[in-house]
């Protein structure tokens, strides 16, 4: 499968979804390659951290912040069982290029008015994208979720006026998560146990049962 995790909302957690999603792919025993889209480039900083580290590569990650992503990742995919795609977190021609590659469009939703909002700009492209490539869809998934609170199923309720269904996977705000990022591993890999990892199998099963 090809999956692009796309926001408009800078700071939605799209990256360590991304990473998330990748490195549970291939836990799983999948190989994978992740596209770095994002100028920032904040992915390929968590794999050249890990590196640091000497951690054993998950995943195989280039860095291909181009317009014409979509002609390349064809090529890119080959060789994988899957492909993520980080893209960046504003809209331009390059995340209409990811639109155009991807099966599937995660878009990432904190539990806030804003994002809802902003998540309506990405909904529109989808649209537009479809007239190219008929077989995208898209999912939100709920993200930094508050535990104990209701506000993940108020959340899903408020996107279901935009037309594209959210996810029941949803990932809670973690300290653990933010961890993950300075360094280089994920969360399954700092403890194995805890309740974040268990959030980013559940994700990465029901994504893999939508696009298989």
């Amino acid at each position: 499968m090809i999956i692009a995790v796309l926001t408009q909302k800078g700071g939605a957690g799209k990256t360590t979804i991304a990473l998330h999603l990748a490195g549970e792919l291939a836990r799983q025993g999948a190989s994978v390659l992740l596209i770095d889209a994002d100028p920032q480039g904040s992915a390929l900083d968590w794999a050249e951290q890990r590196v640091r580290d000497g951690r054993q590569r998950l995943f195989g990650i280039v860095g291909l912040a181009r317009e014409t992503l979509h002609r390349e990742v064809p090529d890119l995919a080959r060789p994988v069982d899957h492909v993520v795609i980080d893209g960046p977190p504003r809209t331009t021609a390059l995340v209409r290029s990811a639109m155009l590659a991807a099966e599937l469009v995660l878009v990432p939703v904190q539990p806030s008015a804003f994002d809802i909002w902003a998540s309506q700009v990405v909904l529109d492209l989808v649209r537009e994208a479809a007239v190219y490539n008929p077989a995208l869809r898209a999912r939100f998934v709920v993200n930094r979720r508050i535990v104990g609170t209701r506000i993940a199923r108020d959340v899903r309720h408020a996107v279901a006026e935009l037309k594209i269904p959210a996810l029941e996977a949803s990932l809670a705000q973690r300290v653990i998560f933010a961890e993950t990022a300075g360094s280089g591993m994920l969360a399954a890999e700092i403890d194995p146990r805890c309740a974040a990892a268990r959030e980013v199998t559940a994700l990465t099963a029901e994504l893999r049962r939508l696009v298989p």
